[in-house]
């Protein structure tokens, strides 16, 4: 019956398509319309089969997830052998090493580092039984009955170490000259420049009627250029005195000497002066 239905509706269809073009979506829409729709209802049947499931399958996990924790705790007494300790060991009492007779000692304190420390004090000659202590005593008394005199150092194992003697510092006196120099002291523009300023300034009128004169002059180069200390060794007393005042009167500044270190230090500079007259 429903192959004969389908045949008259295909015999209609070609009937209203006929000399039409059934490429046209209604022809297409109309003879497969049975299959659309049966297509249709098993999906359908399909969609409402899963959603009346999906329930069914979340209260089934949560039923076996409540099993597990409900798992009831077994309660009872468990036997267990517990091993007691073993009895303690019971020491025999240990012999007493009796005391020695008597102690040497030195005196190892350490002094603080001064510039004008008592050595007098510090004994190098110390005997090998002799431990440190806090005076020199290496002549020592019988010790007291009963009273332990330990002959080496109690505060742990090993080779008791004397202690270390700190030599004290010493403080260099800011003013004292430097002799062994690296660097000697020099005149801005060299020793020619001061020669020529030297020669510049000295007054030789009241020397002239000499044959020649002659002085050496020592001064001292301080560390920021400057000069002091200026002195003459010369036999005439007035040749002396413009030399100084010659050497005050120039003007310029000296380099300082330098030390071994490289630090900049109070030099001694000297200068010879002669001069010789034609009479």
């Amino acid at each position: 019956m429903k192959h004969l239905e389908h045949n008259q509706e295909f015999r209609l269809n070609e009937i209203l398509f006929e000399n039409r073009n059934k490429a046209y979506g209604a022809y297409v829409l109309r003879t497969e319309s049975d299959r659309i729709l049966t297509k249709a209802f098993f999906i359908g049947v399909g969609l409402l089969a899963a959603v009346s499931i999906i329930p069914t399958v979340i209260s089934a996990f949560q039923s076996t997830e409540t099993q597990i924790v409900e798992n009831p705790i077994p309660t009872g007494l468990i036997d267990v052998d517990i091993p007691l300790d073993p009895p303690a060991e019971v020491l025999p009492p240990q012999t007493v090493t009796p005391p020695p007779p008597s102690v040497k000692q030195y005196d190892a304190t350490v002094v603080t580092p001064t510039r004008n420390a008592d050595e007098s004090n510090i004994v190098k000659d110390i005997p090998d039984d002799a431990i440190a202590g806090v005076k020199n005593d290496f002549t020592a008394p019988p010790a007291t009955p009963n009273i332990h005199i330990p002959v080496a150092s109690d505060s742990g194992p090993g080779t008791v170490v004397p202690p270390r003697v700190v030599p004290p510092t010493v403080v260099k006196d800011p003013n004292e000259i430097e002799t062994e120099l690296s660097v000697g002291a020099k005149f801005e523009g060299g020793i020619d420049a001061f020669r020529n300023k030297v020669m510049n300034k000295f007054d030789v009128s009241a020397f002239q009627d000499e044959a020649s004169v002659s002085t050496t002059v020592t001064f001292i180069v301080e560390r920021d250029g400057t000069i002091s200390g200026i002195k003459t060794n010369g036999k005439d007393a007035s040749f002396n005195a413009e030399a100084i005042r010659t050497i005050n009167a120039v003007k310029g500044k000296w380099e300082p000497g330098k030390n071994k270190k490289g630090e900049s230090v109070r030099s001694y500079f000297k200068f010879p002066i002669t001069m010789k007259f034609d009479n």
